[in-house]
């Protein structure tokens, strides 16, 4: 058990290890951060920020000398940088899980190994393939880097095999592997985040229903609005995923709801995720805090749910304007900006929660703030 007091090492800088580290500070930790960009959002409430490369194994090994436990707030981390840390400190969460969850690929087939899931998939390695896996998966199809891309980078929906050479042009010229999947006719997104600690105890917190805007997600919606067996299903799945996986930590897991209401995986993210925000007023124990009970082998915390709740991310087009309606959020609502030196379109930059005795009375409330277009707050 590594007890309060101790020092926290977080490879990251971003926004996910700030409220990480702020969470932990009133616990008692104290924390380092390795990032290469100075001031970062989590070098602001550190007790010290490493400025170098994630692939600096120098700066690594400095790092790990100073902390009595090694974390990472995102999971794009040089898995070798991870493997050599495991040599000299503590790193519960391991290299192993990175590596999986790095490579869609290999994250694809080891849930389909343990049995869940997943939307039908093939790998391909030139246009040819590309052609054959869209003939056998059936249009519209994905088509997705193994590595690399977020918020909808790196991706190609196929809709017709006249889009297959331009697609593979485009894609291919990353040089990274190459997958493409079934689409799967969602009816809703949602996600899990499931706390597995380095003892073995497992908890899941509330699903959260998803909305995207532009492959961005802009709100999550708590009470997800799906059935209390879906919810039930929802939450089993991320376990087993916990347990299969040997997660220790965090890990979020995002499913597609179909019409048919059967629930299909489609990514996982070991670390805390930002449809998991809610939880830092919703619930008895933030995600953060659970993240750090977890990797330090302290019980994990009540997940019990305080009220509904609606999360809403803010990115760099929203900030001027929720500076600017402060008066006016909502007195239920808690701001979070993240510290981050430039404001950039579709930058994530901060997000407000909004709790009501109901999520339908949050959204009318977010709706009524003006600042996000009624396309976003309703579907």
């Amino acid at each position: 058990m590594i007890k309060p007091g101790s020092t926290i090492g977080v490879l990251g800088g971003g926004q996910l290890g700030r409220m990480m580290a702020l969470a932990g500070r009133n616990m008692g930790y104290r924390f380092v951060t390795l990032d290469p960009t100075p001031d970062s959002p989590c070098g602001q409430v550190a007790d010290r920020q490493i400025i170098a490369s994630f692939s600096d194994l120098s700066a690594a090994e400095e790092f790990a000398k100073s902390c009595d436990v090694v974390t990472y707030e995102f999971e794009n981390v040089d898995a070798e940088v991870a493997a050599q840390l495991e040599k000299t400190s503590f790193v519960p969460q391991g290299s192993e899980l990175l590596k999986i969850t790095q490579n869609r690929i290999r994250e694809k087939s080891t849930l389909h190994a343990y049995g869940i899931p997943v939307a039908p998939f093939e790998v391909i390695g030139s246009e040819q393939e590309l052609s054959d896996a869209v003939s056998k998966l059936g249009l519209p199809c994905v088509m997705k880097t193994a590595t690399g891309g977020y918020d909808g980078k790196g991706q190609w929906v196929i809709r017709s095999m006249e889009e297959v050479p331009g697609a593979f042009r485009d894609l291919n010229r990353t040089g990274a592997e190459l997958i493409v999947e079934a689409f799967i006719p969602f009816e809703k997104e949602i996600s899990v985040i499931a706390a597995r600690s380095t003892n073995g105890e497992t908890k899941a917190f509330p699903v959260a229903e998803n909305i995207h805007i532009e492959n961005i997600l802009h709100q999550s919606i708590v009470p997800a609005r799906v059935t209390a067996e879906q919810a039930a299903r929802a939450e089993e799945i991320a376990l087993k995923i916990a347990e299969a996986l040997g997660v220790v930590g965090l890990v979020a897991v995002e499913m597609f709801l179909t019409k048919d209401g059967q629930i299909v995986v489609n990514e996982l993210a070991p670390r805390p995720h930002n449809s998991g925000h809610y939880t830092m007023e919703a619930c008895m124990t933030s995600q953060f805090e659970q993240h750090i009970r977890a990797v330090c082998g302290l019980p994990l915390g009540d997940v019990t749910m305080l009220s509904p709740v609606v999360m809403v991310n803010i990115l760099g087009e929203h900030v001027e304007p929720i500076l600017e309606s402060m008066e006016k959020l909502p007195v239920t609502s808690k701001l979070h900006l993240y510290g981050k030196a430039e404001s950039k379109m579709k930058r994530k930059m901060g997000h407000l929660n909004v709790l009501a005795s109901t999520t339908e009375e949050a959204l009318e409330q977010i709706e009524a703030l003006g600042i996000w277009n009624k396309a976003e707050v309703t579907i």
